[in-house]
């Protein structure tokens, strides 16, 4: 491994991941992929090793030559050079390909401030919750990138910071449409609401009067907030089949939400979208 105090190093595939994988663990690694053929990448390796030098210490720029690098190059599946890859604490933060001018480069390297302070801030939720979750409240009411507001969406829900989730599904929302990670997040927020209550006698209420539709849509939520998906849609089905217009079309609407709330490719979803598509259609 080079000197640790040094700006530039260059890399090999028996020393990449002490280089740049353990490196990152210290500070913000650059990675310079690029070959001696490539004439782009002449261009763009002096202008990142200039900037490397003034920062003093801000990020290591590590230079690895794919003829040297060709195991490293398909792990972070590199297909044409140059290609610039900015590593965090073991992390792919971001990455661009080409000669970008200097003045670009130097905006992607600032651009990449917040999302070091998120990896910070995430680690230190980890150690001490409350003042990471504090800090990641200050870093939301800053960031403006769509795609760091989900993160942060993701690690409040994770944490059981519900009114955070919403204020930030709320920004995102106002483009007038939702990422489909979102509109999950949106959906698991709404299905809370269903607080489970007393199953067990909803069921016995339900037995006693079997038409009452009203009161077999209330078990269907129950088990819902139970997260008793089968009995649920079981529920909701009989329901769109009896009464379409009303109680069913309620049932319906749960049933899609809930699918919403669920990997998309989960069997359950699957086969009561089919179920219920077979009786819409």
């Amino acid at each position: 491994m080079t000197d640790v105090n040094s700006p530039v190093i260059n890399t090999t595939d028996k020393t990449f991941d002490v280089d740049v994988m353990e490196r990152s663990r210290l500070g913000l690694v650059v990675v310079d992929f690029w070959a001696e053929w490539c004439a782009p990448c002449r261009m763009l390796g002096p202008v990142l090793e200039q900037i490397a030098v003034e920062a003093e210490g801000e990020f290591t720029l590590v230079k690895a030559e794919t003829d040297h690098n060709p195991n490293a190059a398909t792990q972070f599946a590199v297909g044409g050079i140059p290609a610039v890859f900015a590593v965090y604490q073991g992390e792919v933060l971001d990455r661009f390909e080409g000669a970008l001018p200097e003045a670009a480069i130097r905006e992607w390297l600032s651009g990449l401030e917040g999302q070091i302070n998120l990896q910070d801030a995430i680690a230190l939720v980890d150690s001490d919750p409350s003042a990471g979750l504090e800090q990641l409240r200050s870093l939301a009411s800053e960031v403006g990138r769509d795609e760091f507001l989900l993160k942060f969406a993701k690690i409040f829900w994770d944490n059981g910071c519900r009114e955070e989730v919403q204020a930030i599904l709320d920004r995102l929302e106002a483009r007038g449409f939702l990422e489909a990670e979102a509109e999950q997040l949106k959906s698991m927020l709404a299905l809370e609401s269903h607080s489970g209550g007393d199953i067990d006698d909803l069921r016995k209420q339900v037995s006693l009067a079997p038409d009452d539709l009203a009161l077999q849509l209330a078990l269907a939520k129950a088990l819902v907030g139970g997260k008793e998906y089968p009995e649920a849609f079981d529920l909701c089905l009989d329901l769109v089949e009896r009464d379409r217009q009303k109680t069913g079309e309620e049932a319906r609407e749960l049933m899609v939400e809930v699918f919403k709330s669920m990997p998309a490719d989960a069997e359950l979803v699957s086969e009561y979208r089919r179920k219920l598509s077979m009786l819409l259609f």
